[in-house]
């Protein structure tokens, strides 16, 4: 029989559910954005044109605590999972390229904590950031010259020495952050070829390993300040305890492969999903700076007599800048409390919020311009280092077509290629 009356409304879920953030949560971000807008936002120019690390700004950053493994255990401990995103947003609203360069090595913390043994956790995670007198960096590598979005293609091989108990690797990484120069790389090679990603292991090569080397450095587009360069593996030997997850593990889950069992994860995706949300927003970051900029560049520039904002096409710009900015940073937010709640990324949540988030930054930054005319096409602009900062958000982690594709086999169950 069909219900007449309405249910009443559950008062304690009612309750429960908030999109507010708490005291705490504020503070933190009130202090994020205090260094962003006072020390990041100055030298952002600067370190841009320069396209080197900025290691003052780093050390700033150590002194006060942002570069430091207790910042990030903080944020990972928050039980919303809101913390890092918060900080992510608000460090690449004063920079991308210098908000890379201070957070490119929690890719490396990331890859350690996916794939690691608590044992290697402990001794691995601290010197992905040194102390602020003797700064260190970490470093996360999958990509190859013939293998991008194809994470299955990797060339670079891992072989064991049983005897030696030490792995052997050769190949050469390519776009990796902070590559060649980090004093601890997390590198994900092939152990079994012909089992493709699922015959992946991730490897830490700490400081000072012989056989590592920093191949071509790039000089790119935009997020100038991070370094992106080659990493070359050549005879490079490391001990068997660098095998991240451990011998036993991985033996465990080749054999589930070659037996053709699903795996529970691999070294690569564990990583990625993680990461995407905290990529996610740092493109609202992006996108946010450049909408603040537009807002209030039409607000004082007078044309025919008048603030430009007072005419429908600037003023319907930025209702939709301003909407798709929002929108974006709901998707990070739900993204990044699924995944610190224990949530399944049933539907590619995690790839919704990188999706659109790094196509709303491109689009946003594209409309700042438009919005400025001749003075957002300038190099002296923030506008156009942002627009150029923008584009890899639909590139690296993933390229929106990967996301897209993620997302279609998600909520299809049908393996679309």
């Amino acid at each position: 029989m069909v219900q007449t009356q309405q249910p009443e409304a559950p008062k304690a879920a009612a309750t429960q559910f908030s999109l507010e953030l708490n005291e705490e949560q504020r503070q933190f971000q009130g202090w994020i954005h205090g260094f962003a807008k006072d020390v990041m936002r100055p030298a952002a120019h600067e370190w841009d044109e320069r396209e080197e690390t900025p290691w003052p700004i780093i050390q700033e950053a150590a002194r006060i605590g942002i570069y430091s493994w207790e910042f990030i255990q903080n944020g990972f401990a928050d039980p919303t999972g809101l913390t890092m995103p918060i900080s992510n947003e608000e460090l690449c609203w004063g920079d991308a390229g210098i908000g890379l360069a201070i957070m490119g090595s929690t890719l490396a913390v990331v890859g350690i904590v996916a794939n690691g043994t608590p044992q290697q956790i402990v001794e691995w995670v601290p010197q992905c950031f040194g102390t602020p007198e003797k700064i260190q960096l970490g470093a996360f590598g999958v990509s190859e010259a013939d293998a991008g979005s194809d994470v299955s293609s990797l060339k670079s091989r891992a072989v064991y020495d049983e005897a030696k108990d030490e792995w052997v690797l050769n190949g050469t990484k390519t776009w990796i952050t902070n590559g060649g120069i980090a004093d601890v790389h997390v590198l994900v090679l092939s152990v079994v070829p012909e089992l493709g990603s699922r015959g992946h292991a991730a490897f830490v090569v700490p400081a000072g390993t012989p056989g590592i080397r920093m191949g071509q450095k790039f000089k790119k587009h935009g997020i100038r300040a991070s370094h992106t360069a080659e990493v070359v593996l050549q005879d490079c030997h490391v001990p068997g305890r660098c095998l991240l997850g451990g011998k036993e593990r991985l033996d465990e889950r080749l054999a589930r492969a070659r037996e053709g069992k699903s795996a529970k994860s691999q070294a690569a995706m564990a990583t990625f999903e993680a990461s995407r949300p905290a990529v996610g927003a740092q493109a609202v970051g992006v996108a946010r700076a450049a909408y603040e900029f537009a807002l209030e560049y039409a607000k004082e520039r007078v044309q025919f007599g008048r603030p430009i904002i007072e005419n429908q096409a600037i003023a319907f710009k930025l209702a939709d800048m301003k909407t798709r900015i929002d929108a974006s940073r709901l998707l990070v937010w739900r993204a990044a409390w699924m995944g610190r709640t224990g949530k399944r990324f049933e539907n590619g949540e995690g790839s919704m919020s990188k999706l659109f988030a790094g196509e709303t930054a491109v689009w946003v930054t594209d409309e700042a311009i438009q919005i400025m005319g001749g003075y957002g096409y300038v190099r002296e602009n923030p506008v156009e280092r942002w627009h150029r900062d923008a584009k890899i958000y639909t590139i690296f982690e993933g390229t929106s077509e990967i996301q897209r594709l993620v997302i279609a086999r998600a909520i299809s169950g049908i393996h679309i290629k």
